[in-house]
């Protein structure tokens, strides 16, 4: 329960545990319960207020509801023009209208990246009630593209700042009666979409929104005009200038005094590539140096806005910083005092900045926006006096505080928002780095951390790319040996293995452990996670013995190193524990499993959750064991303990309570096992959702027990629909993907429809054999279930082939005494006898007797089908016997 997964520890962390068995892995996954269906208006995303003087431009919000409605559904429209003409304001003029007409939706999208467009729509799937708990950010925003696609009445999303047409084209809704808009100052999108051009205000318009913001009139009101044109009719040079005018109580002249005295080359560099509209510069600057001289706190604050993400930022991210967030370095004892003072000199800060002009907020206030060309001004005067690089410092400082507040591991399930906010503000953050070439380690840091949670999240392919970008800039910055750089590359190769690419894992892991055990020493507490993680991916490919050497290795050095009682050293014995299970040498794994329980017990309390897990783990182990009485009992109490300890509804509860429907199964009780399944299941669909890895893994126990049932048309449709399922959700290739074909094949086979089963089977074998290796456990259980196919369909010859193929790979990886090497020639023998090579079957169904007595004992089940079939066999021989000497006296009497 202390973790996802037991053999991958990242090495931020600590050493985790993982579950055995069918039903599942004992996990603490925490998941709001889904939204429920549109019923009312839903407005979602960061749309910009109505700013005071806005001018309404109706003529162009006309234009683009004619141009969003004349095409049908979906039709695209995009505004483009220089910065600074007021394309998004526009757009949510749009927006606004939209809402007050009572569409059922309205969402406002930033577009500038694809990360940003798959976060907005991820958001928008949530509130929708469509998202599902396990979907990654591409998943839920194809769901949400579907809503859209597929929408009857008319909804709204504006894609804001658009940089890329084909990624833009790519997530927007091809049918429906949804209406989307673009603003962009990429040109490219005219070739797509019909056109709205936006400009500058009018003379009249300037005229209008300066009398508007300053109050000006009579004789004070002379020197708009030319205002107006010193500023090329800008309306955010407008709006700075009015702003400043208001403040400070000018006139028009006695400001344009002040601009045209500013002396600009003493704050920003040339910029003949891509100059500023005439007279913007001037008027953010001249703004932003009043402000600062006369607020406290404004120039760090407008600073730290500067290098964040253009899509606004979180108040809440705001409140996060240290006290010092209003003037970093500052000894000023009014700037000390508690959280809520904070939080209102943080309002008093922002709200003076909207003022002035420098920021806006969103509809609901929660968000502060600050317009890209005055982002622009701001990061350029900076670099202009060598202090860039200090900002993104200071920024990346800030969203440490704010990473403080999302918790990792199984609990990132309920802070999704907070990790999107933070992935998109150090993107921002990156950006400018990686152009300036400053990359800083704290950065590095914070971006890893990001990757992590995303896989918390399972949000794998997100992971992977960016753990990827991570371990470059770590080799780059800090050196291959760096402590860091070795921790990167373990991220990576964790999220690999998540993700199914167990090869490209071990080989990183591999490395990985190489250059630690080099770098920091054999006993360091990050080489002996690696080793853990790199024993964990054996396990994962069939490497059992491997696997156990690495984990008796870790076992010792964690007793040494950390102690007896070390969590980490209790979770290493309980991984050896599993290592043993798989390896077939149960009973060292129960004798593994009861110190590990009873140890923590002592340590940790009988209520801990990894108290908790352990007892699941030597009920497993127990069942494994076929002491299913004993598994039955100890799993009942744990799962009154979990209803106790975590609660009814806690996803640990829930597999411990699928555990026990799992034991019911093996013993026999099919009825109690089928109800508590069901239960279970509802219980995961609600508290989890459809997808979530759990719940797809109940759907397939549960088809299990209807197949035992002898209720297997229901099983089929339950496969059939789980297969489907973990298909969409995890890959074809994934290994719980072909866990469901099998079973799926098995019903068929069950049902009669054994042509069917047979294709599967091969199928299936052909996709292990390529996924995880020829001898793999998985694999070779996929070749003995095509065998018994091929038998069922009287293909003896192609059975035997396959059987005795299973039987070598069993014995060369397994050893001859476990249990799947003795069911395999005990399976070899069947397919022999079923040749009329009876004396060959019984030579195996005697080695196979021998062996299950050695090892398992005479009263085991699995002893007793040996010696069944043996006789059977002997039978047979003596009927044939029989047969051949009733056939020579009749000849010889017919003679």
């Amino acid at each position: 329960m202390s973790g996802y997964d037991g053999d991958h520890v990242e090495i931020h962390g600590t050493f985790h545990d993982k579950v055995f068995g069918k039903v599942g892995t004992y996990i603490e996954h925490y998941h709001p319960p889904a939204a429920a269906a549109v019923q009312s208006q839903i407005v979602e995303g960061v749309i910009p207020q109505q700013p005071r003087g806005f001018q309404p431009r109706e003529e162009l919000v006309r234009q683009l509801d004619e141009q969003v409605a004349q095409q049908g559904a979906a039709v695209v429209c995009a505004l483009t023009g220089t910065p600074g003409v007021g394309k998004t304001l526009l757009a949510a003029s749009y927006a606004w209208a939209c809402q007050a007409a009572g569409w059922p939706l309205v969402a406002w999208i930033a577009a500038e990246t694809e990360d940003q467009i798959l976060a907005g729509l991820d958001a928008l799937a949530a509130r929708l009630g469509v998202r599902s708990a396990d979907d990654d950010a591409v998943v839920a925003a194809g769901r949400a593209k579907a809503w859209l696609a597929g929408a009857d009445r008319p909804c709204l999303v504006v894609f804001d700042n658009a940089a890329q047409v084909e990624v833009v084209r790519r997530w927007c809704p091809a049918t429906g009666a949804t209406r989307v808009v673009i603003t962009s100052r990429n040109r490219a999108f005219h070739r797509h979409y019909p056109p709205v051009e936006v400009e500058v205000f009018t003379p009249d318009q300037a005229r209008a929104f300066l009398t508007e913001r300053t109050g000006l009139s009579g004789e004070a009101a002379a020197g708009a005009d030319e205002l107006a044109e010193e500023v090329g009719y800008l309306p955010l040079a407008l709006a700075q200038a009015a702003a400043l005018i208001a403040w400070k109580r000018l006139d028009y002249r006695a400001y344009l005094h002040s601009l045209r005295a500013f002396p600009l080359g003493e704050y920003l560099s040339p910029l003949p590539d891509d100059p500023y509209p005439a007279g913007v510069a001037q008027a953010i600057l001249l703004s932003v140096t009043q402000v600062a001289t006369t607020v406290p706190g404004a120039r760090a604050m407008l600073e730290r806005l500067a290098v964040l993400s253009p899509a606004g930022v979180s108040r809440l991210l705001l409140y996060g910083t240290p006290v010092s967030v209003v003037d970093r370095g500052s000894t000023d004892k009014e700037h000390v005092g508690t959280h809520e003072q904070q939080e209102a000199r943080v309002d008093e800060v922002v709200a003076q900045l909207a003022d002035a002009s420098l920021v806006t907020f969103s509809e609901d206030g929660s968000t502060v926006l600050m317009h890209r060309l005055v982002q622009r001004v701001l990061r350029e005067r900076a670099q202009h006096e060598s202090r860039l690089t200090d900002l993104v410092l200071d920024a990346t400082t800030l969203l440490h505080v704010f990473n403080t507040t999302i918790p990792d591991g199984a609990k990132t399930w309920g802070a999704r928002a907070a990790v999107e906010m933070l992935h998109e503000h150090t993107n921002a953050l990156y950006a400018l780095a990686s152009t300036a070439d400053t990359l800083s380690p704290e950065l590095i840091v914070l971006r890893s951390r990001c990757g992590q949670y995303l896989a918390d999240l399972a949000d794998l392919d997100r992971a992977i790319d960016l753990q990827q970008q991570v371990q470059v800039d770590c080799e780059r910055v800090l050196g291959t040996d760096h402590p860091g750089t070795l921790m990167s590359r373990n991220n990576l190769a964790g999220a690999y293995r998540a993700a199914g690419r167990v090869s490209e894992a071990i080989t990183l892991y591999e490395v990985t452990l190489a250059a630690q055990e080099r770098v920091l020493g054999a006993d360091h507490p990050g080489t002996l996670m690696s080793r853990n993680n790199l024993a964990g991916a054996y396990r994962a490919v069939g490497r059992v013995s491997e696997a156990i050497t690495l984990y008796l290795a870790m076992l010792a050095d964690c007793e040494r190193v950390l102690g007896a009682d070390h969590p980490g050293t209790l979770t290493s014995r309980n991984n050896l524990a599993f290592a043993y299970q798989e390896a077939g040498r149960v009973l060292e794994a129960i004798t593994l499993h009861e110190a590990t329980l009873a140890d923590r017990e002592r340590v940790l309390g009988a209520d801990h959750p990894d108290t908790l897990s352990s007892r699941n783990n030597l009920a497993l182990a127990y069942q494994q064991a076929d002491r299913v009485s004993e598994a039955i009992t100890l799993f009942e109490a744990t799962l009154a303990d979990c209803e106790r300890v975590l609660g009814a509804d806690h996803p640990g509860t829930l597999i411990s309570r699928s555990s026990l429907a799992g034991a019911y199964q093996k013993a026999g009780e099919v009825l109690e096992a089928i109800t508590l399944f069901e239960t279970t299941l509802v219980e995961q669909d609600r508290v989890l959702g459809a997808d979530h890895l759990d719940t797809l893994n109940s759907r397939n126990n549960l088809a299990l027990a209807y197949q035992q049932a002898g209720r297997v048309p229901e099983a089929i449709t339950l496969f059939e629909a789980t297969l489907a399922d973990r298909e969409r959700v995890l890959s074809a290739n994934h290994p719980d993907t072909l866990i469901s074909r099998s079973s799926l094949a098995g019903a068929y086979q069950q049902a009669g429809r054994v042509s069917e089963a047979i294709t599967l089977y091969e199928v299936m074998l052909a996709d292990r054999e390529r996924v995880l290796g020829a001898d793999h456990p998985d694999t070779l259980a996929s070749r003995s279930n095509l065998a018994g196919a091929y038998q069922q369909a009287s293909r003896v010859s192609e059975a035997i082939t396959l059987r005795e193929t299973t039987l070598a790979g069993c014995e060369r990886l397994l050893g001859a005494d476990h249990p799947d090497t003795l069911v395999s020639r005990n399976n070899l023998a069947s397919a022999y006898q079923q040749a009329n090579r009876v004396p060959e079957a019984i030579t195996l169904y005697e080695a196979t007797l021998a062996g299950c007595e050695r090892v398992l004992g005479a009263d085991h089940p699995t002893t007793r089908i040996a010696q069944l079939n043996l006789d059977g066999a002997r039978a047979a021989m003596r009927s044939k016997r029989s047969w051949w000497r009733y056939l020579i006296n009749r000849k010889g009497k017919d003679g």
